[in-house]
């Protein structure tokens, strides 16, 4: 029996050595990692590293009341919190102030240019059959060819970023469709020949041509595509009248248009081509609301005409309604079977249709650039806002308050670690030099694996995750304390330290997981229930505590077996942190049990032989 004994204790000790060079090797590559990506620093938040601050100032919706409630506000806040992450925000700040105002605050280092063109926006978005479109001039008309090229780029400037710019990346498609119109026309001036996207809308399954020029700019020249006026008072003289003063160039008359707008009246409108041209647009009432749209995404075509689309997929009431005006649109000569897509008052886009499209799925295709399109596809996903928001304000935040406030951290830090290892040094002695390598692996666990998510998910270190590193500290040194007094309690039993090492860690390490296992669940409920910086504090907390886990398991126990070896812990050295004798071990208590054997019976009547 004894041999199979040992054999199982030889089993529990295992390789150690393999172990520490599998968590060694694993530490190089992550540093090695770190290295690469060319990110040796942890990504900080906007309390460290300063950022931008966004005031947003709620608005009644036209013709709604009251629309300015705490359910509404609340919901807004979820929606914008969902934007800046889906743009690879993390660690943004998203809160009610007051009854009105949110204030959103992004981290510097950010893509917080894109954050802030997207955060306010309603993204109301609607889907209108377009009725009439011309390219807009400024209204003067004497300016030269180069002035207004001069102002357009001033536009573009002055336009909100928060709507794509259609086709801005993709000119092949444009300079495609450009010489096929000049071919057709080459004695139309740019000012008066319509332009277009050459955009379509498809089921998905097939990627029909831009129509021909011909088809497209006859029908821009007749008078009889802008609604006919009927008697006096019909809004429809209105927009003829506003139609032919329209001047899109000019960013305060765009703004001026969207002001008081319904979605079922017909409306005037501006959009840009990929030209950066602008174009004036008479649309009918809204067919499709953009709350109808479930899912948008934008996908890279690699089949055909290789480039960015956007993919829709409808909600039921969304498929009818889609079905219906694709329906009515196709077959029509350009521009009566093109839709706009109005975004916050502005037309995005206004692809063509050549058939009923009634399956729930859509794709627009055609010049879309890659940011155009997961711009657009961002802001379809996470849906319309339930209120307008106005820009109040845009302030910098300065990263010196939390500067001070982690040098304190930090020196903070610093103390409560000096004082774990003067008292480890004090009363374990040895084993000591086995919990601060501990430490030291667990450390640079930490930093390499929070550096490493930074480019990956976007994490940022604030101050709070601060904390709760520095909390875990704590929490690693208690699974040491756990081990060494367990090994300390074997040997005072009296076993030597080898057997000790291993009967010790069973129970030792049922101990450690019950407590990592609680911390690990306090973290989780502590980042589902909260928001913000809490939320780092417990992103923080949780990864620190995974990793204690992985560091006894894989460190500091294989280690603890390859000490166990050496002459100067196994003779229990009284610097060694395991003298017996300091210890008060008793004597083993095998030896308490060994009794002399009592004497034979001596036979009084031997028998001869």
């Amino acid at each position: 029996m004894a041999a199979p004994k040992k054999g199982r204790r030889q089993g529990t000790q295992g390789k150690p050595g393999r172990t520490l060079v599998f968590i060694l090797i694993a530490l190089v590559a992550l540093t090695g990692g770190m290295f690469l990506s060319g990110h040796t620093t942890p990504r900080l938040g906007i309390d460290l590293a300063g950022g931008t601050s966004i005031t947003l100032q709620a608005k009644n919706e036209p013709g709604q009341k009251n629309a300015i409630n705490e359910t509404n506000m609340n919901t807004a806040v979820d929606i914008i919190n969902k934007r800046v992450n889906g743009l690879g925000v993390s660690e943004a700040e998203v809160q009610t102030q007051g009854s009105e105002n949110i204030i959103v605050n992004i981290p510097k280092g950010t893509n917080a240019k894109q954050a802030r063109e997207q955060v306010g926006t309603t993204a109301q978005l609607f889907f209108r059959p377009v009725i009439a479109r011309q390219p807009s001039v400024p209204v003067d008309g004497g300016k030269d060819k180069g002035d207004k090229g001069n102002k357009g780029d001033k536009d573009k400037k002055d336009k909100p970023s928060s709507t794509p710019t259609p086709g801005a990346s993709d000119k092949g498609t444009d300079k495609d469709g450009d010489k096929g119109d000049k071919s057709k026309d080459e004695s139309a001036s740019p000012s008066s020949t319509p332009t277009t996207q050459g955009r379509s809308v498809t089921d998905g399954l097939k990627d029909e041509p831009t129509p021909s020029g011909k088809s497209s700019d006859k029908p821009q020249d007749k008078k009889d595509e802008t609604p006919k006026p009927d008697p006096a008072g019909d809004p429809s003289a209105k927009l003829q009248e506003q139609f032919a003063k329209l001047d899109c160039t000019d960013p305060k008359v765009r703004t001026k248009i969207k002001e008081g707008v319904k979605p079922s009246d017909p409306v005037v409108a501006c959009g840009k081509d990929s030209d950066d041209n602008w174009n004036k647009f008479i649309l009918g009432p809204s067919e499709v609301s953009g709350k109808e749209v479930d899912d948008a995404k934008a996908v890279y075509d690699t089949q055909g005409a290789a480039g960015w689309k956007v993919t829709m997929d409808f909600s039921k009431t969304g498929t009818k309604q889609f079905g219906d005006i694709t329906g009515k649109l196709a077959g029509k000569q350009s521009p009566q079977n093109e839709f706009g897509i109005v975004m916050d008052g502005e037309v995005v886009s206004w692809p063509f249709v050549q058939q009923a499209l009634t399956g729930g799925q859509a794709e627009i295709s055609g010049s879309f650039g890659q940011d155009e399109a997961k711009d657009l596809a961002n802001i379809l996903s996470y849906g319309a806002l339930p209120l307008t928001f106005k820009e109040q304000s845009v302030t910098t935040v300065s990263a010196a308050l939390g500067g001070e406030q982690l040098r304190a951290g930090l020196i903070a830090g610093a103390i409560g670690l000096a004082l774990v290892i003067i008292y480890l040094v004090a009363y374990y002695r040895g084993l000591a030099l086995i919990a601060i390598a501990s430490l030291g692996v667990s450390a640079a666990l930490t930093y390499t694996i929070m550096t490493l998510l930074g480019p990956t998910i976007k994490f940022a270190l604030n101050l709070p995750a601060v904390c709760g590193a520095i909390v875990a500290i704590g929490i690693t040194a208690d699974s040491f304390i756990v081990y060494f007094e367990r090994i300390r309690d074997e040997i005072r039993e009296g076993r030597t330290l080898r057997p000790a090492v291993e009967r010790a860690w069973p129970r030792a390490r049922r101990t450690i997981l019950v407590s990592d296992f609680v911390s690990f669940l306090a973290a989780a409920v502590l980042f589902v229930v909260t928001v913000g910086k809490v939320q780092g504090f417990a992103f923080t907390l949780g990864l620190t505590t995974l990793l204690d886990v992985v560091v006894v398991f894989f460190f500091t126990k294989p280690l603890m077996t390859i000490m166990a070896r050496k002459k100067f812990f196994a003779s229990g050295h009284k610097w060694s942190g395991l003298d017996p004798k300091r210890l008060g071990a008793h004597p083993p208590l095998r030896r308490s049990r060994r009794t002399s054997a009592p004497a034979a019976p001596v036979d009084p009547n031997p028998k001869e032989a």
